[in-house]
């Protein structure tokens, strides 16, 4: 039950992230996206539905995510290189 209901909080933090112009870099959303949906399918491989649920929302947000940055460009300014090299 716990499992659960922090995924269902963690899922409805995301929102804010989902509707911003402003977006994480794109690594660390797929990277996220895809460790979650790893997650969801061992949390309903061991038959926990009420977190797996709220799990696969989360993943399927984070690539969201990453897909709406790389739509928008993709590299986020702290990957670019310092000026002058």
């Amino acid at each position: 039950m716990v499992l659960a209901l922090g995924g269902f909080v963690l899922a409805t933090a995301l929102v804010p992230a989902l509707r911003a112009a402003e977006k994480p870099p794109l690594r660390t959303s797929f990277v996220t996206g895809f460790v979650l949906a790893a997650f969801t399918v061992t949390l309903g491989t061991l038959g926990l539905w009420l977190a797996t649920i709220p799990t696969a929302i989360q993943s399927i947000g984070w690539l969201y995510i990453g897909w709406q940055r790389l739509r928008r460009g993709g590299r986020s300014p702290g990957w670019l290189p310092p000026p002058g090299l």
